[in-house]
């Protein structure tokens, strides 16, 4: 199971919100690039990258800095979301190096779009499946698809061709309060395909919960504010899942 640090980017720094909310920002550096070298130096092989700025307009803003620590880490593999609502879009991240493109609003919203993406670009594409109490949310977060339930949207965008899920549940998000195994693994059952937790990882705890809980599609775990709070040691938690 993979463990994979978080650099989320809004005005250019490395920050984490609450539950999404862009007004609850912590600066933790005004480097990403930086922070990303840490991470890779304790051992980590992948990175989540979201472009925060580019979530809420609904186009990518911070793409310069993110192309960034592309170049300077070529051995990184990064995946990438936040504002990617575009094909042309996704194809400027892919050709800059970026090894998956993470597809959230667009995806959910036009299935159709999703599919062609992941017909373009095999093994490239990744669904963000983002849900408040079970109903999937949009837009940065700012909006409810109420109709929608994660697991319903997971595998409507499993058959369209995403190579894997990160399944977030936004209310645990950046509250260090547990990582929701039941709902993580429900939406892998459902979608029949790898998915990543993320949303509330308070330390190695819930990593060994998820490495433990019995299912094999859960293929890793997004680490956030556990890390930038040194909740959670990077590399004792790639020893444990290793």
């Amino acid at each position: 199971m993979l463990v994979i640090p978080a650099i989320d980017i809004k005005d250019g720094c490395c920050v984490r919100l609450v539950q999404g909310r862009s007004e609850e920002a912590t600066t933790y550096s005004t480097d990403p690039l930086e922070m990303a070298q840490r991470w890779c130096d304790a051992g980590a092989r992948r990175l989540h990258v979201v472009d925060l700025d580019g979530a809420f307009s609904g186009a990518p803003v911070n793409g310069q800095a993110i192309e960034r620590i592309v170049r300077a880490l070529p051995d990184m593999q990064v995946q990438v979301g936040g504002g990617i609502r575009t094909a042309e879009a996704a194809a400027a991240y892919l050709d800059a190096g970026v090894r998956w493109v993470i597809l959230g609003t667009r995806a959910v919203q036009d299935p159709e779009f999703a599919e062609a993406l992941c017909s373009a670009h095999p093994d490239s594409i990744i669904a963000g499946v983002d849900a408040r109490s079970g109903k999937v949310a949009t837009s940065g977060w700012l909006e409810s698809e109420a109709e929608l339930s994660a697991e319903a949207v997971a595998k409507r965008l499993a058959e369209a061709g995403v190579c894997s899920i990160i399944h977030t549940d936004i209310a645990r998000d950046g509250m260090l309060q547990g990582v929701n195994v039941a709902a993580s693994v429900s939406v892998a059952r459902t979608a029949g395909i790898p998915v990543f937790a993320s949303g509330g990882l308070a330390g190695l705890d819930d990593v060994l919960a998820l490495r433990d809980c019995g299912e094999a599609l859960i293929t890793g775990v997004i680490a956030g504010k556990a890390l930038y709070e040194g909740r959670l040691d990077l590399a004792e938690a790639l020893r444990a899942c290793a």
